[in-house]
């Protein structure tokens, strides 16, 4: 079976990385001397995936000059450009929605996560809602959780917020393009803003992850992440 194509949003200014990250993107971060989007795009391909549609904006040239069209990690590589001004997160797939099936997978561009795509994928059709969420009991350990998580059901989402929650978004999710309907074109809005109607149209699903997730996000993060890549061999 053919996993739909992955949308990855490498989009951002990625400020919390300054100065590494002032003349380069975020995928473009150096670990163990190759690229971060290296890593990443070897486990969408470990994970069966053969499309991927780059969501791209600051210095997002970076990325194509040494991605291309993906051949290298035998993936088709597709791009979506922000334009002349950010779009965030949920702006920028709606931008992208031209290029794309009905239903399609999004990650983060700092994510690296150890997950079965094709398990999540068969959740998300048994479930019969227009989109699910990948989450993680985090504890706050890895990060700031964002997600209020009972009863099998996702009752809140919040970036700003983590009094009482132990869950944090994985950054995985599965979406149907229906979910953009009413979003509208060339304004710029927030992914979590997309998860949290959802959440009230009781159309938002949950695949809980077992395995910690890696971002490179932070200087934290980065570090972590550099030590999980000493720890194994990679291609």
């Amino acid at each position: 079976m053919k996993l739909p194509p992955v949308v990855i949003l490498a989009g951002g200014f990625a400020t919390r990385l300054y100065p590494l990250t002032r003349n380069i993107p975020k995928s473009m971060v150096e670990i163990a001397g190759k690229p971060f989007i290296h890593y990443q795009l070897l486990m969408l391909k470990k994970n069966g995936i053969s499309d991927v549609l780059l969501c791209i904006g600051n210095l997002g040239y970076r990325i194509k000059d040494y991605v291309g069209d993906g051949s290298k990690w035998e993936i088709k590589v597709m791009y979506s450009y922000d334009g002349d001004k950010q779009l965030g997160t949920g702006g920028a797939i709606k931008n992208a929605l031209p290029g794309l099936p009905s239903v399609f997978f999004i990650i983060y561009g700092d994510s690296y996560l150890n997950v079965d795509f094709g398990k999540v994928l068969k959740q998300f059709k048994n479930i019969n809602k227009l989109a699910i969420l990948t989450i993680y009991h985090n504890r706050n350990n890895f990060d700031r959780s964002n997600v209020t998580f009972k009863n099998g059901e996702i009752l809140k989402y919040s970036k700003v917020q983590s009094h009482g929650m132990e869950y944090i978004d994985y950054g995985l999710s599965v979406l149907n393009k229906e979910v953009f309907n009413h979003w509208p074109d060339g304004v710029a809005f927030d992914l979590g803003d997309v998860y949290k109607k959802l959440i009230l149209s009781k159309e938002l699903g949950v695949f809980e992850a077992t395995q910690r997730f890696y971002e490179i996000g932070s200087p934290k993060g980065l570090e972590e992440f550099k030590e999980y890549i000493s720890s194994i061999r990679t291609g």
